[in-house]
């Protein structure tokens, strides 16, 4: 799935999100809005990985869908 269908589709796969970084909170989540930047740098923030090991994970997950 690209990126612009999973930015639409964000309220729906909140949830998937969630199951995926536990960590991330509902706000966090309203807040990254679907955005690939915001949502990578939450999971940098939460789980105190690099840059680059948000980003692998984010693709990782993206591929998934």
């Amino acid at each position: 799935m690209n990126w612009d269908r999973i930015e639409g589709n964000w309220k729906q796969l909140k949830g998937k999100v969630k199951e995926k970084w536990g960590r991330l909170t509902d706000d966090q989540l309203d807040e990254i809005a679907g955005r690939r930047d915001q949502l990578s740098g939450k999971i940098q923030e939460s789980y105190g990985i690099g840059r680059d090991e948000a980003e692998r994970q984010v693709k990782e997950w993206e591929n998934r869908l």
